[in-house]
């Protein structure tokens, strides 16, 4: 069996449709791989913009006598993704501008999906806003610490759904709804840091510049004792 870091394996168990999953950005192929063996996929489209990443990911495939099931294309996003194709969309280890770019410039292919599975590792509040663009609601979500770092993953399916509060876009509706325990130390971590910052602003006149910046920070440690309220409201951990 093939072995995925904890990312990964988190990023590939929200794949629920058990039919065709493209992996756009494939790397190494394990996902795929993974995604076949454990029956989460019944194939798989493993996709990326670089021949190097497809080379290692055929080899990978062929270790692990998946060729029959998993195909592999060189392909710009879901520029070579034929719409109906591909029942989940899967896209992960990429910035949020990048994902929202790809599905925008694919929205053929993206919104005949049944399940769009991402994982942005920045800007995702871009991400939420082009899911509900796309026709599609945010299904699920959930945050983890890899190696050090927080990762959220998004699963979305079609429906219409619409936020109307910025912080829903910017932090994460459903992460606030779960009662996400990582999420709620990640949010404690954020109104450190925002004081912090906003500590070592001097207490005379500053330069404008700095005393934008100033505001900013205000207006964000505002935001997140909007969502640490919220959270706590209905705290059970």
């Amino acid at each position: 069996m093939i072995h995925l870091s904890e990312r990964l394996k988190r990023v590939a168990d929200n794949v629920w449709s058990n039919g065709v999953a493209a992996d756009v950005g494939c790397d190494h192929g394990f996902t795929s791989i993974y995604l076949v063996q454990e029956n989460k996929a019944a194939a798989a489209i493993a996709m990326d913009i670089n021949e190097g990443p497809l080379q290692r990911a055929e080899e990978h495939i062929l270790q692990y006598g998946m060729s029959d099931r998993i195909s592999l294309r060189l392909s710009d996003g879901l520029e070579k993704l034929i719409p109906g194709e591909a029942d989940t969309i899967l896209i992960s280890g990429m910035g949020g501008a990048l994902i929202s770019r790809i599905l925008k410039e694919g929205k053929e292919a993206a919104v005949s999906a049944k399940e769009l599975v991402l994982s942005p590792q920045s800007e995702v509040f871009l991400v939420r806003k082009c899911i509900h663009e796309l026709g599609f609601q945010i299904a699920s979500e959930e945050m983890l610490i890899d190696q050090g770092k927080y990762y959220v993953i998004i699963r979305a399916v079609p429906g219409t759904e619409t936020y109307i509060e910025e912080i829903d876009y910017l932090y994460g509706r459903k992460l606030m709804d779960r009662q996400d325990e990582t999420f709620f130390r990640y949010m404690q971590a954020e109104e450190a840091r925002v004081n912090k910052v906003l500590l070592g602003f001097p207490c005379q006149k500053i330069s404008v510049n700095s005393e934008q910046r100033k505001q900013q920070l205000q207006r964000e440690k505002a935001q997140i004792q909007k969502v640490l309220n919220r959270m706590e409201s209905g705290r059970s951990f």
